[in-house]
């Protein structure tokens, strides 16, 4: 080879691939290997959630609505009976007990984690030295353990706790918060919305960065205080926030358990005065002769209720709207 032929296989520009013969060969470069994706391939990567779904939601799901048409009990399959579990509920005064209880606790609960939650982002909003301690403190119970927190709040409400030393020493005696029906049921509400405060102002705090600075200003400089801007600007500028914080709390104090239960006991409090829907379907459905077909029924009223509560919610957001 010479010198000059070298030099103008050093100068010629490296050979390109045709359009035509690029396209046939599905734009990979001549040698690279072949690489063909199967169309199942995105269900393989759904499959493990997919999986998980159906065995820890789907299954108990459907499971729950058959056996609200059978009286099966723990070891026994049971039959169909149709409607029976229903008719009985009607009957049946604990069921109402429990339905009286789950909804004070939406009514109770409910207006307080939406408006407490509010002033409390706006306070921990500001930029101020050692705000982050404050928020840190107010967002700890929402991490803490219930069963924790539920001890905490029973050793401290008991006829020896903590409150109850200080209101003797203050001259008004013992008050049975854990005794009598109604201030039982009223201390599990406080310690649900002690709980929830952090959690719920989290979210609050996330609509307040979206809200223009602007308009509180503009509010201001047209002589508005403090209150007239939290009901003008704040208010309407998180109410969709407001919607949403409004059904996760219905939902979640409708289904209320852990803190009844650890508060009243198994037995539900006095004379199982303060029992609720979702206890009673853990009293009636568990051990060797559970009723698992009656408290399916149950846990379907429960879900239906649930659901009639979202709905409603959505229905008067959508209705403001308008």
């Amino acid at each position: 080879m010479t010198a000059s032929t070298v030099s103008s296989a050093a100068a010629s520009p490296p050979e390109r691939v045709e359009p035509e013969r690029a396209a046939r060969s599905g734009g990979r470069r001549p040698g690279s290997p072949i690489r063909r994706q199967l169309p199942t391939s995105p269900w393989l990567f759904a499959l493990p959630g997919l999986l998980i779904v159906g065995a820890f939601s789907l299954y108990p799901f459907i499971s729950t609505l058959v056996n609200a048409f059978t009286d099966r009990r723990t070891l026994i399959p049971g039959q169909f009976v149709g409607l029976a579990n229903f008719e009985e509920l009607l009957h049946d005064d604990m069921f109402w007990i429990g339905l009286r209880n789950s909804t004070l606790y939406v009514l109770g609960v409910v207006p307080a984690l939406v408006i407490l939650p509010l002033l409390l982002a706006m306070l921990v909003q500001r930029h101020i030295p050692g705000i982050t301690f404050f928020r840190s403190a107010f967002y700890t119970p929402v991490v803490a353990s219930i069963v924790v927190v539920g001890l905490i709040w029973v050793w401290m409400l008991d006829d020896r706790g903590l409150i109850n030393a200080v209101l003797e020493a203050v001259g008004v005696g013992k008050v049975g918060f854990l005794s009598d029906q109604w201030l039982l049921l009223g201390s599990a509400m406080a310690v649900t919305v002690w709980k929830g405060l952090g959690y719920y102002m989290i979210i609050y705090l996330a609509a307040l960065a979206n809200v223009p600075r602007e308009l509180h200003e503009a509010a201001a400089v047209d002589g508005a205080g403090p209150v007239r801007r939290f009901v003008t600007v704040t208010v309407p500028a998180v109410r969709s926030t407001m919607v949403l914080v409004g059904a996760l709390s219905s939902v979640a104090a409708f289904k209320v358990f852990s803190e009844v239960y650890l508060m009243a006991g198994p037995s539900g409090g006095p004379a199982g005065e303060d029992t609720t829907l979702v206890m009673l379907v853990q009293r009636v459905g568990t051990g060797l002769s559970g009723r698992v077909g009656y408290a399916s029924a149950i846990s379907v009223v429960v879900f239906v209720v649930t659901v009639a509560l979202m709905l409603l919610v959505l229905r008067a957001d959508r209705r403001e709207d308008a």
